[in-house]
C-alpha cells in the first residue's frame, strides 16, 4: 500500500480537506493564490490545533520545490494538462492525483511516478473549477 509521508495540495481553499489530510499524513504543504482565502484557512486550522500543515501564499502551478519531493499531490483545480513542476516535485513512487481537461470535459486522473517515467490511470468524469495562475 501507498502510504504518503509528505503532501502537497494546490488549491487550499477554505482549508477542509486539508484538514482532513492531516492526520493521514506526516506533513501537509498548502498552497492557495487567493490571499483572503488563505488567511480565513491559516486561522481556522490554528483553532483545530493541526500543527503539521504549511501553508503558503502562492501560484500553485509552481508547487513548492522548498520540500519537495512529495509522496502524493492533490490539485483541486482543473487544468488541460499537469503542471510541469508538479511533476518534478514528485517523488519516486509517489502519486498525484488532479482533474484534467477543458470545462466540462474533465477527468480525475492519477498519476505514478515510476523509477523511468509516469504511469497515468483515468478515475472517471469530474467538473472542477479552473487552475488558474497567478495570485491575487
Amino acid at each position: 500500500k501507498h502510504n504518503p509521508r509528505k503532501v502537497l495540495e494546490v488549491g487550499t481553499g477554505s482549508g477542509y480537506q486539508t484538514a482532513v489530510l492531516s492526520p493521514l499524513v506526516d506533513h501537509v504543504y498548502s498552497v492557495e493564490r487567493v490571499a483572503k482565502l488563505l488567511e480565513r484557512a491559516r486561522e481556522r486550522l490554528r483553532v483545530l490545533g493541526l500543527r503539521n500543515i504549511r501553508l503558503k501564499f502562492d501560484d500553485g502551478n509552481m508547487g513548492w520545490s522548498r520540500y519537495e519531493p512529495f509522496d502524493g499531490i492533490l490539485v483541486t483545480a482543473a487544468s488541460e494538462q499537469i503542471p510541469p513542476a508538479l511533476l518534478e516535485q514528485l517523488a519516486i513512487g509517489g502519486r498525484l492525483v488532479a482533474p484534467i481537461g477543458k470545462p466540462y470535459a474533465q477527468e480525475l486522473v492519477l498519476i505514478e511516478r515510476k523509477f523511468i517515467g509516469f504511469e497515468r490511470r483515468t478515475l472517471g468524469p469530474v467538473s472542477f473549477v479552473p487552475l488558474l495562475g497567478g495570485v491575487l
